[in-house]
């Protein structure tokens, strides 16, 4: 039997003895070895505006 990779999004609600629960709208346990954490990519955040303040 030949496995394929899967891709889940979702968010981690449990990790405990080698297992890992993912929320994907119901929860979903998997082995903690088959799976690899990805955090989620933020923008920077901008303290000073982009335009000049008018004087």
């Amino acid at each position: 039997m030949s496995w394929r990779k899967i891709e889940l999004r979702g968010d981690v609600t449990r990790v405990n003895e080698g297992r890992v629960t993912i929320n994907l709208g119901v929860p979903v346990t998997v082995n903690a070895d088959t799976v690899r954490l990805v955090t989620p990519y933020k923008p920077p955040t901008r303290k000073t505006p982009l335009v000049d303040k008018p004087t």
